[in-house]
């Protein structure tokens, strides 16, 4: 008799078991099972909808606008841009461990200015943060063979991005007025931030090829003015600060 019980204890230990089992599968189907939008079923709803929507679009594009609204009297062409001693030339990739087309036209303007006695230095900054990448280094040798004398030339090595390169321009270079060179998709971001980061400039828009790259730089700049508000809002420390470095003042004077 006890081995009959033990047996039908057992036995209902695996009922109970399985039904636990059944039970937790069950519930666990009802967690997979996805539930599709409803779309609204009224004209009211479907109104509600469009507006929604519209809102999300219009708050989306306010700060695209913002930069537009802001630098609309600050973009020149090389051939009427104000004389400025200074023009900062924002890095934009190496090929190879040279400029990338995109570089190489934004410093053949720069060269093109200093020829033409419209600015004295030329402030390179972009990015080396890597041993083997050294963007700096690529745009200086590119600007001393297209006529630029090196000791115009000065390098800003943390120009990790646009917000840094406004900053480190004022703050550790002390540039208060410059000409900013860039493609036009990029210039607008570039002339709002300096200017939020105390640098009074105009800015210069190369020309570029309508090719791949250029709607990808255009499609990100939407993208990039939603961040450019918030650095020109609450103007964070760039990645890299330093100390203060006399390359802009040593480099007018070699030319007096």
């Amino acid at each position: 008799m006890h081995d009959v019980r033990a047996n039908r204890g057992v036995e209902a230990n695996r009922i109970s078991v399985s039904r636990v089992l059944l039970v937790g599968t069950d519930h666990g189907g009802d967690r997979m099972k996805t539930r599709r939008p409803r779309l609204p079923r009224t004209r009211r709803g479907w109104r509600r909808l469009v507006q929604a929507v519209m809102a999300g679009c219009v708050l989306a594009l306010l700060p695209a606008t913002w930069l537009y609204v802001s630098t609309a009297d600050r973009l020149r062409t090389a051939a009427d841009v104000p004389r400025t001693e200074v023009a900062v030339v924002f890095g934009a990739g190496l090929w190879d461990g040279e400029p990338s087309p995109y570089l190489a036209h934004r410093l053949d303007a720069a060269a093109g200015l200093y020829r033409q006695g419209r600015i004295e230095a030329v402030l390179v900054t972009g990015d080396n943060s890597r041993e083997d990448y050294d963007e700096p280094d690529a745009m200086r040798a590119y600007l001393t063979r297209h006529g630029v004398p090196d000791a115009r030339i000065v390098s800003d090595y943390a120009g990790f991005d646009t917000w840094d390169s406004c900053v480190r321009a004022r703050k550790i270079f002390g540039v208060d007025r410059a000409v900013l060179i860039s493609q036009g998709f990029h210039i607008r971001r570039a002339v709002a931030l300096c200017k939020a980061a105390g640098v009074d400039s105009y800015g210069v828009g190369v020309d570029a090829k309508h090719d791949v790259t250029w709607y990808y730089g255009g499609t990100r700049e939407v993208f990039a003015a939603g961040k450019a508000v918030l650095d020109a809002v609450f103007q964070p420390d760039p990645r890299f600060l330093g100390p203060k470095e006399p390359g802009v003042t040593r480099a007018l004077a070699s030319g007096r």
